[in-house]
């Protein structure tokens, strides 16, 4: 498969009508950051301010990973954001697996034209469709697998914390241990 541009997948994202979601998203959140980053963070689908604003992870649970890149002293204008996909599901239900079928080519185009060295998925979803199906985020959240050449690991997602904040420094820990998985991979 040729390597396209960003600027390219997001075009034909934007025209997209594979699935029922383009009928009722306000924007695309095809994805924002560093084009070059080396730290590539995959949720599993917009919700409403992201649906508003066309740019992942803006809301209350965006607000929270900002607070953790900045914790561990990962600028979040050298990573990369997206989800699997592009269009917001109603009422934020859960992707079905029939939307993520359409929508997983273009998460695939950006991970080829980013290149980036660590992919860390943002939840049990994003997990369970990245590193394997049976995926179990409490027992495995910040574990590392190699998938095709990257190092991969999950998270808890943001909104995880903001119902249940005791796993917090669980997540503090996953996201030092990032920060040092980022460092070693670079140098």
């Amino acid at each position: 498969m040729e390597t396209r541009t960003l600027e390219e997948i997001k075009k034909d994202c934007e025209q997209c009508e594979k699935c029922e979601l383009c009928k009722t998203r306000t924007n695309i959140v095809f994805g924002v950051g560093n084009a070059n980053a080396k730290l590539m963070f995959i949720g599993e689908a917009p919700g409403q301010k992201e649906d508003e604003s066309g740019i992942p992870f803006v809301g209350a649970a965006g607000k929270l990973l900002d607070k953790y890149l900045d914790a561990v002293g990962i600028p979040r204008d050298d990573v990369y954001i997206a989800n699997i996909l592009k269009c917001r599901p109603p009422k934020n239900r859960d992707p079905l697996p029939a939307e993520e079928d359409m929508c997983i080519g273009y998460l695939r185009e950006q991970v080829l034209a980013i290149r980036p060295k660590v992919i860390v998925c943002l939840g049990r979803i994003s997990a369970m469709r990245i590193i394997k199906p049976d995926f179990k985020i409490t027992a495995e959240h910040g574990k590392w697998f190699d998938k095709n050449g990257y190092s991969v690991c999950a998270v808890y997602h943001p909104a995880a914390l903001l119902r249940d904040p005791r796993k917090k420094d669980e997540m503090l820990a996953d996201m030092m241990a990032i920060k040092e998985r980022i460092d070693n991979e670079i140098n």
